[in-house]
C-alpha cells in the first residue's frame, strides 16, 4: 500500500478491535531502548491471536513489511522500523492463561512480561528459570524470539530450553499451534525451534508453554575479589559441586567496568571489595536466608586459598545485596558515561576467558591507545558483554575493525559472535562475515520457504 493516508483507515477496517497509532502518535511515544523502534508508519496492537492473524493477512495482501514488538528492550535493532512498515505490538496479549503447579507449566500470551510471570509463579513456589535485568519490560514473546539467556542460563539454559511449546502466526496468516506442555515428545520435526531465536522473521509468537522450576525460599549474595577469571571459575565449580543449596548466579566484572560503576553509583572507596582485577557476584538459593548465607560463607572459606581469593563480602541484608547487584545490573551507566559507545555480546568457551580478554584488550589498544573496554558478563556460561570507552558513534570502518578484534577465532573455538542479544540490524554484517556460510545458506532457504514475500521483519537476521 503506497498511500500512507489510506493506511490507517484500511487498518481500522481490517483490525476493528485493535488499538492503532499513526506515525504522529508514534513520534510522541517512548520507543524503548532503540530510538528506531517507532519509525514505522503505523502501530497495531491486537488483543488476541485472531487479531494478529488478521493484521498479518492484511500486510501480506498489501505487500507491507510487518515488525513484531514486545517490551522494546532489544539491543541489536531487531525491533527497529522505518517508514512504510507496520508494527504488531503484542502488549495487548498480556494474559497468563494458566499455571499448572503439578506439571510445572505456565501457558502465557506473548505480551506477558517476565516480571509478571515470575510474580505469578512465585505464588506456587515456582519460577520460569530465567532472569534478566529488564524483567519489568521484557516480554515472553520477545524473549522467545531472541532466545534470551540471562543470569541463570548456566543452570537452566536459555529460552530455547524453557519453552515446551508455542503458538505463532505464519506470514500467510495461518496459525501454527504446537502448545505441547510435556517435556518428552518425539513426533517428527520439532518445528517450534524455528521460531525461537528467529527474531520474528519467520512468524509472530503469540502464546508459549513455559517450563517452571521450584524456587528457593531465600537467596544470599556475595561479592568476591579475585585475580582472574580462572580463579572465579574455581569458586563456581566448588559451589556447583554442592548438591544443596544451589548456585543461582555467577556474574563476573573486570576492573575497568567495576571502577566505572563505583564512580557512577557513588560507592565510597573501601565500601565494597572493588579493587581486585576481577569481581565475582554470586547468588545462592536455599530454604531460608540463614542457610543460604551460611553455605555461602562456609563455601568461600573452604575455597579461599585454592582459588586465590583477594577479598570478599557476603551481604548481611537485602539492602546490601541490592547494592551488590546494582554493580552488575545498572549497565546503562556505560551509556551515560559514553553516549553511543559500541557494545558487543559474545560467548567464549569457559577455559579461554582470561586469554580472550587479554587478547582483545591488546588488539583494541593497537587500534586506538585510549581503548580500555568495559567487560562483564555471565561467568558460568562464558557470555561476556563488552563496551568500548569512546564517546559518540564510530565510523563504519572502525566498527568493523573492532568487530574483527572481538570475533576473530570465536566460531572456530566453539564460541559465538552473538550470545543473547540476537542479530537484528546491528550484527547483520557480522553475521555475513563471521557465521558459518552453510548455516547462512540454510537460514536463507528456510526464510524463503516460510516467508517468500518477506513480510516478517524484513532486513533482519538473514537480510
Amino acid at each position: 500500500m503506497s498511500d500512507d493516508k489510506a493506511l490507517i483507515p484500511s487498518l481500522r477496517i481490517a483490525c476493528p478491535t485493535a488499538t492503532i497509532w499513526d506515525a504522529a502518535e508514534l513520534a510522541s511515544r517512548d520507543p524503548g531502548f532503540d530510538a528506531r523502534n517507532f519509525g514505522a508508519s503505523a502501530l497495531v496492537r491486537p488483543h488476541d491471536v485472531e487479531g494478529v492473524a488478521a493484521l498479518v493477512r492484511f500486510c501480506a495482501e498489501h505487500g507491507l513489511s510487518l515488525v513484531a514488538q514486545g517490551g522494546r528492550t532489544g539491543l541489536a535493532g531487531g525491533a527497529a522500523t522505518s517508514a512504510g512498515q507496520v508494527i504488531c505490538d503484542l502488549g495487548g496479549l498480556n494474559q497468563i492463561e494458566e499455571i499448572d503447579p503439578f506439571a510445572r507449566v505456565a501457558i502465557v500470551q506473548a505480551g506477558v512480561t517476565l516480571g509478571a510471570l515470575q510474580e505469578a509463579a512465585t505464588v506456587h513456589g515456582l519460577d520460569p528459570g530465567i532472569d534478566l535485568a529488564a524483567r519489568g519490560s521484557a516480554t515472553i514473546g520477545g524473549m522467545v524470539s531472541t532466545n534470551a539467556g540471562g543470569i541463570m542460563a548456566f543452570r537452566n539454559g536459555t529460552m530455547r530450553h524453557r519453552v515446551l511449546g508455542l503458538e505463532a502466526v505464519l506470514p500467510d496468516g495461518r496459525v501454527f499451534s504446537d502448545l505441547t506442555r510435556v517435556l518428552k515428545t518425539s513426533a517428527g520435526y520439532d518445528l517450534k525451534h524455528l521460531f525461537i531465536g528467529a527474531e520474528g522473521t519467520l512468524g509472530i509468537v503469540t502464546r508459549v508453554a513455559v517450563r517452571l522450576d521450584p524456587v528457593a525460599g531465600a537467596s544470599a549474595t556475595a561479592l568476591v575479589g579475585v585475580p582472574d577469571a580462572a580463579s572465579a571459575q574455581r569458586i563456581v565449580r566448588h559451589f556447583l559441586g554442592s548438591t544443596s543449596p544451589r548456585l543461582t548466579a555467577a556474574e563476573i566484572l573486570w576492573r575497568n567496568f567495576a571502577r566505572l560503576m563505583q564512580r557512577a553509583l557513588n560507592y565510597a572507596p573501601g565500601q565494597l571489595p572493588l579493587d581486585a582485577p576481577c569481581l565475582l557476584v554470586l547468588g545462592l538459593g536455599a530454604d531460608n536466608l540463614e542457610a543460604a548465607r551460611g553455605v555461602l560463607e562456609d563455601g568461600l572459606a573452604a575455597i579461599w586459598e585454592e582459588a586465590g581469593i583477594l577479598d570478599g563480602l557476603v551481604a548481611s541484608s537485602d539492602a546490601q545485596a541490592a547494592a551488590l547487584w546494582r554493580l552488575r545490573e545498572e549497565t546503562e551507566q556505560i551509556e551515560r558515561a559514553h553516549p553511543m559507545a559500541p557494545s558487543f555480546d559474545v560467548s567464549v568457551p569457559g577455559g579461554a576467558l582470561d586469554a580472550y580478554v587479554a587478547r582483545i584488550e591488546a588488539g583494541l589498544k593497537a587500534l586506538d591507545a585510549s581503548y580500555a573496554p568495559y567487560v562483564y558478563g555471565h561467568l558460568a556460561d562464558g557470555n561476556l558483554h563488552i563496551s568500548i570507552n569512546c564517546d559518540g558513534p564510530v565510523s563504519h570502518e572502525r566498527h568493523q575493525a573492532i568487530e574483527d578484534v572481538l570475533y576473530d577465532g570465536l566460531r572456530e573455538a566453539g564460541g559465538s559472535f552473538s550470545a543473547e542479544h540476537g542479530v537484528g540490524l546491528e550484527k547483520r554484517e557480522a553475521y555475513e562475515r563471521h557465521a558459518d556460510p552453510v548455516k547462512r545458506d540454510l537460514a536463507r532457504a528456510i526464510k524463503g520457504l516460510i516467508d517468500p514475500a518477506n513480510v516478517m521483519n524484513a532486513g533482519k537476521v538473514v537480510g
